[in-house]
């Protein structure tokens, strides 16, 4: 069993977050100021992460 998880990995399986490394470090922003005041869908937070991590450039490939 070990062997087909260290074969997947050097397999050239896709990394997390579709190989983006994602770095808030240095960012003061309140979880208010990117999610807003009101409740929202999990669905909608991931929309609003992408959306400002995109905005500030704190994407890197």
């Amino acid at each position: 069993m070990a062997t087909k998880k260290a074969a997947s990995k050097s397999s050239g399986k896709k990394a997390a977050f579709g190989g983006y490394t994602i770095s808030f470090k240095g960012c003061t922003d309140s979880v208010e100021k990117v999610f807003g005041s009101s409740p929202i869908a999990p669905s909608q937070m991931t929309k609003k992460i992408w959306d400002y991590v995109k905005s500030k450039g704190l994407s890197k490939k």
